[in-house]
């Protein structure tokens, strides 16, 4: 799961960003339309936050072409105007919701985890997959009686593999939903994680392995 956060405002922005990503909300940040628009085409984010007065492209502007091209990804205008036609404007735009500045931290999360809900690929609280539960809401793994607890990255990476089982996942795609576009991340720390993650699957017995196809990438299958 990745958000991105469109905001013309550094401070704010790095506050929005910094607030998404203790809370377990991988995000990244654009401070202008023009760039809000690009990597919003690029498919990778669950969600959108965007400004309406910004540089280059406005947010509305933005969403609506958004919209034109068939991209449904859900959006949360975040912004200082709060008249009810300015508000009527933002959702006709194609918006989900709608939070005026200045806002509470914890309204600003829950409106967010709302927003991710109504996304057409909803994620259950619960998924399940080959034999094993992961639980969205505790970072908790479990087979049958046993469970195990995830750290945030883990959860993370499987939480991708688990929507793609018998698919092959390249490390580059990790590194982009996690981490983000512009990361240091290079491809040991995946390692180190998915080492990480397949200790943990073989102390609760899971029926699961996580094979590495060399050159190409990860992918989640069933133990023979």
């Amino acid at each position: 799961m990745r958000i991105l956060v469109a905001e013309d405002d550094p401070r704010l922005l790095k506050s929005l960003i910094h607030i998404l990503r203790i809370n377990n909300l991988p995000a990244d940040g654009v401070n202008n339309g023009s760039d809000a628009l690009d990597y919003a085409m690029s498919s990778e984010y669950d969600g959108l936050i965007l400004d309406i007065m910004m540089p280059g492209m406005d947010g509305l502007q933005v969403l609506r072409k958004l919209r034109e091209k068939g991209i449904s990804t859900p959006a949360l205008f975040l912004t200082a105007k709060t008249s009810v036609s300015q508000r009527v404007e933002g959702l006709d735009a194609g918006a989900d919701d709608y939070l005026p500045k200045p806002f509470a931290t914890d309204e600003l999360l829950a409106r967010v985890r709302a927003m991710l809900r109504r996304r057409d690929s909803f994620v259950p609280n619960l998924l399940h997959c080959c034999g094993i539960c992961l639980n969205c809401s505790t970072y908790e793994i479990s087979c049958k009686e046993n469970t195990v607890s995830l750290s945030g990255k883990e959860f993370q990476i499987m939480e991708i593999l688990m929507q793609n089982p018998h698919i092959v996942i390249t490390t580059e795609q990790l590194i982009t939903k996690i981490w983000g576009f512009d990361t240091s991340v290079d491809t040991s720390v995946v390692w180190v994680h998915i080492s990480n993650i397949r200790k943990k699957l073989a102390a609760i017995s899971a029926p699961i392995q996580i094979r590495f196809q060399r050159g190409v990438g990860y992918i989640l299958e069933e133990t023979e």
